[in-house]
């Protein structure tokens, strides 16, 4: 059935308005690709123009794809979240020795943090003009890395015999004992301790912690366990 003028008309709006929310789609990935090298670079009190002028657009446009700063900001905090989780969340899994396990993680984290100072920063505390303590993105995804962490420890102590009902508290423990230590390390202008040698510690206090929760259940580990071998 040949269409008629009205759905000729409908389908080259449907066409037109589909190709600029392409275009719309792009200049935001343009503009957040920029974001995230200005805050990299100079850190959080980097301006939207200094932004818009990386992504090589008007200041204008910028408010015209994001509804204010602080839209842009948690936008960015997004963005940056999932380039850490990319790598952080290949290593939370139950490969290797509980020793390489524990190390794996602290070492891709810290790594991270070490290469992406700003970043972090920015994810902690947002923009000059926007401050973000406590923004919801991040504190989701310490959650998420809690919860998946909280599985794991669920099924081993199950398989231990040890109170299931611990696991989760245990975990959100052990997360916030590694980003508070962190978080106090990179604060200081003269740091006691080199990356290598904060993850050495973390990877110690965070074996001790397991060791001890096991041994409270009458159960002996040793750092060369197979994971596996506990779920």
């Amino acid at each position: 059935m040949a269409k008629t003028a009205p759905d000729l008309d409908a389908t080259k709006v449907d066409g037109r308005a589909s190709r600029w929310d392409d275009h719309k789609a792009d200049r935001r990935e343009q503009i957040l690709r920029a974001a995230v090298a200005a805050v990299g670079a100079h850190g959080p009190e980097v301006g939207v123009q200094e932004i818009a002028e990386r992504a090589g657009v008007p200041r204008s446009v910028v408010y015209r794809l994001f509804k204010d700063r602080a839209d842009l900001d948690e936008h960015l905090r997004l963005r940056i979240l999932d380039d850490l989780m990319a790598h952080l969340a290949p290593t939370l899994t139950p490969e290797g020795t509980v020793r390489d396990a524990i190390a794996r993680a602290v070492d891709t984290y810290i790594g991270w943090i070490v290469a992406n100072p700003q970043l972090h920063h920015f994810l902690g505390m947002g923009s000059a003009s926007s401050p973000a303590r406590g923004a919801r993105s991040v504190t989701d995804t310490k959650t998420a890395i809690g919860v998946q962490i909280a599985e794991m420890l669920d099924s081993v102590f199950g398989k231990l015999g040890l109170q299931t009902e611990a696991a989760e508290s245990l975990a959100f423990a052990l997360v916030g004992m590694v980003d508070s230590s962190i978080n106090r390390w990179l604060s200081r202008s003269r740091r006691p301790l080199s990356a290598a040698e904060l993850s050495a510690y973390i990877q110690q206090w965070t074996w001790q912690v397991l060791a001890a929760t096991a041994e409270s259940g009458g159960i002996i580990l040793v750092p060369e366990t197979q994971v596996s071998d506990l779920l």
